[in-house]
């Protein structure tokens, strides 16, 4: 049993550890107010609220730039107003392509013109707005007219490349059909340029989201045979935000790129297709039958071609710039006015949007209206509170990405840390984000109750892992992309989290028309009590952030987190030479020939380079060093400490994570300048960690992998440097 001591660790501090009312960051004498403080925001919540409103917001399509975007965002100013937040809507005028033709064809002797429409279904009216839904297509997808040879390209990922390459099956020239899913969809039409294919076409296979995952909408939460899923192909892992704007605001007088210029548009055109209009082109194909693992739900068989199915694809955009409308609303600190807490969500939404990105939006409101009345009976947060609900997030996060990139040097001072959440449903707790705050999110977790099974959100999601053979842990994973966190942290430096549920509430309507009021009651979360239990746990976060005396950042589980990083990279280039080896011996002694079918298309394979031995003593002792702070920061204790020197270590807390950037961000991507979190740059939305190191190592790059470890050392001892002056402020 652990020793009990008297007095509160400064940063580990975790419930149990000292008796059940300790939470980190708060004195002894303040534990019982903010836990009574929370106690009484909880029983405020409303799933009354979740609903009407979500009804209001998602009444009508509401992409940016609608009128019904700009009266959602007047309707929720007014909200936050009443509830005793300034409030303001910042507006930034952005490049947005509005598609004007959307022709796509089979050519030869079986013609097909492709429908690309939805259809209404019976029960849901929202499905059957007709003109006043936004038609199906990829946002930043260049015009384009081509014409050429279709090749199946699964879901034109890297591994499925090297797979085609294996065939000796080249997509110069030609035009591929990829699935959804795999990855973020930028990436297909971004790998597929690379490889010199002129086209794209992306489609929604129903093994991954229609019937062969279940009954179809209406009928089920599935994808029927029309549905298409629209989205962004901006090349974000590049850099998000507005395309012309990059790096600075896109405020009315910006000076801007010219669109030819930009480098976030796709190189090639495309289109979503619903799996309907996808069958005639994929059983028009002849080459190769696909391999097993590429096969999906279509009544065909799969084969990869090229051809001789030729198709005719045909995109022109209207291409303007327009207006997006971010809320921004502030509830004054009463004691740390300078020191900022921050809550956003997205309110546009491709059409409807009840489940993405309404569902979270609504959460956030009621949140914000619990704690605004609260402030009104005396309750004040001692930090501000801001809450943002930012416009533009589908097309590429660009409206929380301009306002960053306009409040960026007054984030850096005064933000201590960013909450996201988007869409919600019914399930299991989800949370992402800044190591640092992983004990914080833990006794948090804790504390709210999942409401179907009466245990903490916690406990359910443990036991949720260890029946699908994870381990007994709660944490945080890491971030990278997808989501309105991407231009905090990533960009600015700030301590971030996302967070939400799901998990019980599978469906095909993402990004469809289908994602409406009816089929969120129907199949998300039909009585809203995710919704308040996800206002209940932000809400706690927010108070908590915004009311501990100390900052609630702890290091010692961000340190075993981040060792665990470069453990994983050392396996990976150890793993990886092995494979080199063993993959040299098998060509040189023929092997992969006299293995294959002599009836069945083969390509000899290419000997590879060998992996050289890097050098990670820098980062091994770099963190050793850190170790030693984070040990020392530890044995510090928050009862004994004077007021001023009290603030003094907040206000050097705050600066923490952005001692993890560098100014010059990673390689070829200067926009991302967190040297821990990152996008892929071949998987988009999913993180790469401690991303210069391991991205240079996959793709091979030596000299640049030995470079960035250096480079992440000197962040670390950075890091370690900050920690040291914060001990210092503490003695």
């Amino acid at each position: 049993m652990l020793k009990r001591v008297l007095f509160l660790s400064l940063f580990a501090l975790s419930l149990g550890t000292i008796n059940a009312q300790s939470i980190t960051g708060f004195k002894a004498e303040n534990v019982s107010e903010q836990l009574d403080l929370e106690a009484a925001f909880e029983a405020r919540l409303s799933t009354e609220n979740l609903d009407s409103w979500m009804k209001r917001l998602s009444a009508e399509p509401h992409w940016v730039g609608t009128e019904y975007g700009k009266q959602n965002a007047d309707w929720m100013a007014a909200r936050f107003k009443s509830w005793g937040y300034d409030t303001r809507i910042d507006t930034y005028h952005i490049l947005f392509p509005y598609p004007k033709v959307r022709e796509l064809e089979l050519l030869g002797d079986q013609p097909y013109q492709a429908k690309l429409t939805a259809v209404p279904v019976e029960g849901d009216p929202y499905t059957a707005q007709g003109d006043a839904l936004l038609p199906s297509y990829n946002a930043f997808s260049t015009d384009g007219d081509v014409e050429a040879e279709l090749v199946f390209v699964n879901y034109g990922i890297p591994s499925d490349y090297e797979e085609l390459e294996k065939l000796g099956i080249d997509v110069t020239g030609k035009i591929v059909i990829a699935k959804y899913y795999g990855s973020w969809r930028g990436i297909k039409p971004k790998l597929a340029a690379e490889k010199g294919a002129i086209g794209c076409i992306i489609y929604s296979d129903p093994e991954d989201d229609g019937y062969v995952r279940g009954d179809v909408y209406p009928e089920g939460a599935f994808k029927n045979k029309t549905g298409v899923q629209r989205g962004s192909v901006m090349d974000m892992p590049l850099y998000p935000g507005d395309v012309l704007t990059p790096g600075y605001a896109a405020t009315k007088d910006a000076k801007r790129l010219n669109r030819e210029e930009a480098p976030t548009i796709t190189k090639i055109p495309v289109l979503p297709i619903s799996y309907e209009d996808a069958q005639p082109l994929l059983a028009a194909l002849k080459g190769p039958v696909a391999p097993e693992s590429w096969k999906g739900g279509l009544p065909l068989t799969y084969h990869i071609g090229p051809g001789p199915a030729k198709v005719h694809l045909k995109l022109e955009f209207d291409w303007k710039i327009t207006p997006a409308y971010n809320v921004i609303a502030t509830l004054k600190g009463s004691t740390y006015p300078d020191q900022w807490v921050m809550r956003g969500n997205h309110h546009d939404a491709w059409v409807h949007g009840a489940n993405d990105p309404v569902s979270g939006m609504i959460a956030l409101m009621e949140e914000a209206r619990v704690i605004g009345e609260l402030a009104k009976q005396g309750k004040r947060p001692k930090r501000t509170v801001v809450y943002g609900a930012w416009d533009a997030e589908e097309p590429g996060l660009i409206g929380s990405t301009e306002w960053v990139e306009d409040h960026e040097k007054e984030l850096q001072e005064k933000l201590v840390a960013y909450i996201n959440t988007d869409g919600n449903g019914r399930g299991f707790f989800r949370a992402g984000g800044s190591h640092t705050l992983q004990t914080m999110v833990t006794e948090v977790a804790d504390a709210v109750i999942d409401p179907q099974t009466g245990v903490s959100i916690k406990e359910r999601r443990i036991a949720a892992q260890m029946v699908n053979g994870g381990n007994d842990s709660f944490n945080l994973s890491a971030l990278g992309s997808g989501s309105d966190y991407t231009p905090f942290i990533q960009h600015a430096g700030i301590a971030s989290l996302n967070i939400g549920f799901g998990g019980e509430n599978a469906g095909g309507e993402y990004h469809t028309i289908y994602d409406t009021y009816p089929h969120y009651k129907r199949f998300k979360d039909p009585e809203f009590a995710y919704g308040v239990t996800l206002a209940n746990a932000a809400g706690r976060m927010v108070l908590r952030i915004a009311n501990a005396d100390v900052l609630p950042f702890e290091f010692k589980q961000w340190h075993i987190t981040v060792e665990g990083y470069l453990e994983e990279i050392m396996k990976e280039v150890d793993n990886k030479r092995k494979t080199v080896e063993k993959h040299n011996k098998l060509v040189r002694n023929n092997a992969y020939q006299l293995a294959a079918d002599p009836r069945k298309p083969f390509k000899k394979p290419e000997p590879k380079d060998a992996v050289p031995y890097l050098d990670f003593s820098p980062l091994q002792n770099s963190l050793e060093q850190l170790r030693q702070s984070i040990e020392q920061l530890e044995a510090l204790s928050l009862e004994t400490l004077p007021l001023k020197k009290q603030e003094a270590i907040n206000m050097a807390l705050q600066k923490t994570e952005q001692q993890l950037t560098e100014n010059s961000g990673l390689p070829r991507r200067p926009w991302f300048r967190h040297q821990l979190y990152a996008p892929g740059f071949y998987t988009g939305y999913g993180v790469k960690t401690l991303p210069g190191v391991r991205e240079a190592i996959e793709q091979n790059q030596w000299k640049e992998a030995q470079e960035q470890i250096e480079k992440l050392s000197q962040t670390f001892l950075s890091m370690d440097a900050h920690l040291k002056k914060l001990i210092s402020h503490a003695e």
